[in-house]
């Protein structure tokens, strides 16, 4: 699996979903921990970063924690998830697993995400 992060636009670091969702730390923390999303380590400082696009308003986007859940059970590290979830693919709606996630195609990006296993 490719995993090339560099698909993702927007990059925050935990105090910054912090300020964007009004979340404490420690909640943005449990998010990670709980893996209502993941974070790739990034920069010269290697300071934990996770995709803007993973949150809606002030919280994680709902269907995202299954759809981790499936593509860890299939083996993937949090790298190869935030490439997969981002990567460009012109048969979902959006053009991106992550877009079709929110936009309500959850069922459509988890059957493939389970394909991922095999």
């Amino acid at each position: 699996m490719v995993s090339d992060t560099d698909v993702v636009s927007e990059w925050l670091t935990v105090p910054d979903v912090g300020e964007r969702t009004g979340a404490s730390l420690q909640t943005v923390r449990r998010w990670l921990q709980e893996r209502d999303v993941v974070g790739v380590r990034r920069g010269p400082d290697g300071v934990v970063m996770i995709p803007a696009s993973f949150f809606v308003d002030d919280a994680p986007l709902p269907a995202l924690r299954g759809t981790i859940t499936v593509l860890d059970d299939g083996g993937h590290d949090d790298e190869e998830i935030v490439a997969w979830l981002h990567a460009p693919d012109d048969t979902l709606p959006g053009g991106s697993a992550i877009a079709s996630l929110r936009s309500g195609a959850k069922t459509e990006v988890r059957r493939r995400a389970q394909e991922q296993a095999f």
